[in-house]
């Protein structure tokens, strides 16, 4: 137990590159292997293969791509795999597993973790007048999925019980890395500090090489792309950690990077709140140890609540995306004309038909900026840019005929239309839905060797209690000369999305600019700069700990996911957005290395 433990993370979504794991397990020098596989609207994806053939319903690259590449390895190193490919079908995704063991000789046991699925519940949860957590909407009529995020309990059970591989359906990211570490430290489940620290050793690697240098702000320090090293935390019983990653490979750990990962998609910073702690990141402090090693400390962790949360997803109507290219003088006009003249047209076709209107519909000039970056735009004269509209309605036919009108653009109206391709296919419109259900509703059980196991979750807690005030040292802004500068010269940044809401990580580049910072990041400036994206509120949490500050943004990504028509429904760019907003310093304030401006 006193050894240190060390995860790779090989996954961050489903899709992430074929190198991770097998560098991982080459050159890692690694104890388990985690995976992430499950986006939000993955289940929605595996629950209609499901329907289709009842062996799918699964991450099924993670058996055919990458498990067969590194079966007999992973043997040989007696190296553990925690994963959370099951999607809406774990025990096919183990039986597959088994049969490719059997196709390659190897003896590994598999277990299977279930008991996330909501579904069955939902007769007693409608009248029950359950509601979504964020718009207080009533539970659709159908969903395709409602899935709990469970914990780490059941990882850590399975592992107990002498798994190799185990694999789960929905569970909270973080838990592949957490499960493991209660099963090697055996750490208990009111450990909550330990607990606190090992969730965030998992946040930090669960998005693949966002911790090794992937969305860094300062991109062009972060070497050699193409061999980008997966990140690997090594971690110790009392719950600290190093994030680094194999050596030789490319990419870059150090303190700007972790700090970005860890504001990455996390709202209260003092209640980031899942099913086996909640966690306070405001303390945690960042160390830099010298070659792409930084130690990680200070979590604090508190009791979870009561209550799972759930990810539904449901079909709301039909959506298609069309794109034309439009090359020349006054690019940017001939795109929006093109666009209005596409809603226009199809608009007649359909009242002619006697069809619904559109749903919702929406239109963006890329290379124009004016969709991202709205008032702040820049570019007055493009003579390229992409016109990209997306329209949703009830009628998968209404957007057949849409799409049927893209391409006709490319001898009718603008000179210079040209990139029509092929004609864009209608999909279905799959939402949201989450919301919260009472964990002594679902009994999560592993299944190992022919036997089940239920896993014992503690009962009863009370609900969360809110978080007092986190301590900020302000300064007053001084009364010399000031020039102004884009924010990026200060800090770093970066943006993730959680439903229809954005968070911002801000994190300054030296300790002491931090109060200068809060000073005019005001949330009403970042409100106003942000406005043309941004309908609710924004929020400023305090993480001290870092030297920093996160934004919340709600309702901001037009629905968010599959519900958004914009291009970036996932609030990527929002952090690019704010490094350009201007602030004021002394003039000398950057004196002994400041940023370079961004390149025009």
């Amino acid at each position: 137990m006193a050894r240190t433990i060390r995860i790779g993370g090989a996954s961050g979504f489903w899709g992430d590159s074929s190198v991770g794991a097998p560098q991982l397990v080459a050159h890692g020098n690694v104890d388990f292997l985690v995976f992430d596989y499950l986006a939000e609207l993955t289940m929605s994806i595996l629950a209609a293969a499901r329907a289709k053939n009842p062996h799918l319903g699964y991450a099924t690259d993670f058996v055919d791509v990458t498990m067969k590449s590194i079966l007999r390895e992973l043997a040989a190193r007696r190296i553990r795999v925690i994963s959370n490919a099951g999607g809406v079908n774990p025990q096919a995704c183990a039986q597959a597993l088994q049969a490719l063991c059997a196709e390659q000789g190897v003896a590994l046991k598999v277990a299977v973790v279930t008991g996330d699925d909501v579904l069955p519940l939902l007769p007693e949860l409608r009248e029950q007048g359950v509601q979504e957590m964020q718009s207080g909407a009533p539970l659709p009529e159908r969903l395709l999925t409602a899935n709990a995020y469970l914990g780490a309990l059941p990882i850590r059970q399975a592992l107990d019980a002498g798994a190799d591989v185990v694999i789960t359906g929905r569970c909270v990211d973080s838990a592949v890395t957490l499960g493991a570490l209660m099963h090697a430290f055996g750490w208990g489940s009111d450990d909550y500090d330990r607990l606190a620290q090992g969730s965030l050793a998992g946040h930090v690697i669960e998005c693949g090489c966002q911790a090794t240098g992937g969305l860094h702000t300062d991109w062009e320090a972060v070497p050699d792309w193409p061999h980008i090293g997966y990140p690997v935390v090594e971690c110790e019983s009392d719950g600290s950690f190093v994030v680094t990653k194999p050596q030789g490979t490319g990419g870059l750990v150090n303190p700007a990077v972790v700090a970005e990962q860890m504001l990455y998609e996390i709202g209260d910073p003092r209640r980031y709140l899942l099913p086996d702690v909640t966690c306070d990141f405001t303390e945690v402090r960042l160390e830099s140890l010298g070659d792409d090693r930084v130690q990680v400390t200070g979590a604090h962790g508190l009791p979870p609540g009561p209550a799972y949360k759930v990810s539904a997803t449901f079909m709301d109507g039909w959506r298609c995306t069309g794109q034309l290219t439009i090359v020349g003088i006054d690019a940017v006009r001939k795109a929006q004309r093109t666009g209005e003249a596409i809603l226009a047209r199809t608009r007649e076709l359909f009242a002619q038909k006697r069809w619904l209107p559109y749903t919702r519909t929406h239109f963006e000039v890329l290379g124009s900026e004016h969709g991202n970056y709205g008032p702040h735009a820049r570019t007055a004269a493009v003579r390229e840019a992409v016109l990209q509209v997306a329209v949703m309605h009830p009628q998968k036919e209404a957007l057949e005929l849409f799409a049927r009108e893209i391409a006709p653009a490319g001898t009718s109206w603008s000179p210079g239309t040209t990139g029509a391709g092929g004609r864009p296919s209608p999909a279905p419109a799959i939402r949201q839905f989450a919301f919260l259900v009472d964990k002594a509703r679902l009994v999560p059980e592993v299944h190992l060797d022919g036997e089940v196991q239920r896993v014992a979750v503690p009962l009863g807690q009370s609900p969360v209690a809110p978080p007092g005030a986190v301590a900020a040292v302000d300064a007053a802004m001084p009364t010399g000369e000031l020039v102004e500068v884009p924010l990026v010269q200060l800090a770093w940044a970066r943006s993730g999305d959680k439903g229809n809401h954005s968070n911002i990580g801000v994190i300054a580049r030296r300790p002491e600019w931090l109060p200068w910072l809060r000073a005019q990041l005001t949330e009403a400036r970042v409100k106003e700069w942000l406005g043309h994206l941004v309908a609710g509120q924004v929020t400023r949490f305090d993480v001290p700990g870092i030297h920093a500050m996160n934004f919340l943004c709600t309702e901001a990504l037009d629905g968010g996911g599959m519900a958004s028509l914009r291009n970036d429904p996932l609030g990527k760019g929002m952090a690019q957005i704010l490094l350009e907003i201007p602030v004021r310093v002394p003039r000398g304030f950057l004196a002994g290395g400041p940023r370079a401006a961004p390149r025009r």
